[in-house]
């Protein structure tokens, strides 16, 4: 090798590794640019109505709907204090959780959870990936650091399917030979029984504990299977038709106990309104007993977004009987027409 090859091989080795780590740096900043420009997106569809454009309390113009309701109003996101007083963990908490009947006690002093009682979980409505995105831009808009390691959150995950799917697999084939070393029991004395002339024998019933075993290592498995595959994936569901007939009896208790859930535990309010009173997201519901097909608002309240695929309305987690409950509340909302034949009164300033 002549002095010019070995010239060139000191400077191209440095450039190499420059460019090398250049391109690390460079390449975790565009994925990070990346997932909180997916964040904004997010946010801006879910979340500005309430909370403004920039996280400040009064922005939303959905706020004054808010500020009059009994509830703390929308957090400040913007605030700088929250760079240190919150952990990223605690904002996707508040994001993905379950919603809380929030006249119950224990919801009451539960401060965290009242601080966002007005606020719908997007728990059933996202993926885990993207309400951690999610938490990533609010991050942006007080100027904290988002610290989560989402990547070792994925792996945990998948670690996890695959130590329940050995676990499972383990469990089958340990019954499988139960199974197997109980058919051949079970053959064996009624062979001896139909030697010795004993018409009347029947085989003991043996129960193996094998069997629960393998149920619970199924169940688990399945657990593990859906959160690694809703970490990637918004959840879905199927809704069958419901059966909504009731008596009497049963659909008074119903609606009162749809008009509780619809205020105190799913917070329906914060995005419509009845009688001039809630929300301005969603449409007006004073006539929703007139409007609207209770076989139709059942399966919207279950599964919006398997009707309408973008809606804003996320999946609140409704169980079958809340779903009912309020399906029946909205039934009774039926107010008269506005009387069109009284012009509005057209302020001058």
């Amino acid at each position: 090798m002549n002095l010019s090859q070995q010239s060139r091989r000191r400077w191209v080795w440095p450039l190499a590794v420059s460019l090398g780590l250049l391109f690390m740096t460079n390449g975790c900043a565009l994925f990070e640019d990346e997932q909180t420009a997916k964040g904004k997106k997010i946010y801006r569809h879910y979340c500005m109505h309430c909370h403004g454009e920039s996280g400040k309390q009064g922005e939303g113009f959905n706020w004054d709907s808010l500020s009059n309701m009994e509830f703390p109003p929308p957090k400040d996101l913007s605030d700088s204090s929250m760079a240190d007083s919150i952990a990223d963990e605690d904002i996707f908490n508040a994001i993905s959780r379950d919603m809380k009947d929030t006249t119950d006690q224990a919801v009451i002093d539960d401060i965290d959870y009242f601080g966002v009682a007005t606020m719908p979980t997007f728990k059933y409505t996202l993926s885990e990936m993207e309400i951690w995105m999610l938490v990533r831009y609010v991050r942006s808009l007080h100027g904290g650091d988002f610290t989560f390691d989402v990547e070792g959150r994925r792996q945990q995950l998948e670690s996890e399917l695959e130590s329940a799917t050995q676990t499972l697999e383990a469990a089958t084939q340990a019954l499988e030979a139960a199974e197997a070393k109980r058919d051949a029991e079970v053959e064996a004395a009624e062979a001896a029984a139909e030697a010795a002339g004993d018409e009347d024998f029947e085989a003991e019933e043996i129960e193996l504990p094998e069997e629960e075993v393998a149920t619970q290592a199924a169940i688990k498995q399945n657990e593990a299977k859906l959160a690694f595959e809703r970490f990637a994936k918004r959840p879905k569901m199927t809704v069958a038709r419901p059966d909504l007939t009731v008596s009497d009896e049963e659909r008074v208790q119903l609606e009162e106990t749809g008009k509780h859930l619809y205020f105190n535990k799913y917070g329906c309010n914060s995005c419509h309104s009845i009688a001039g009173e809630g929300g301005l997201v969603g449409p007006v519901l004073d006539r929703a007993g007139f409007r609207l097909n209770a076989t139709w608002v059942y399966k919207w309240l279950m599964y919006p977004q398997g009707i309408k695929k973008h809606t804003k309305m996320p999946n609140l987690g409704f169980t079958d009987q809340d779903a009912r409950a309020v399906t029946a509340y909205l039934e009774t909302l039926r107010a008269p027409k506005p009387d069109k034949s009284i012009a509005p009164v057209v302020s001058e300033e």
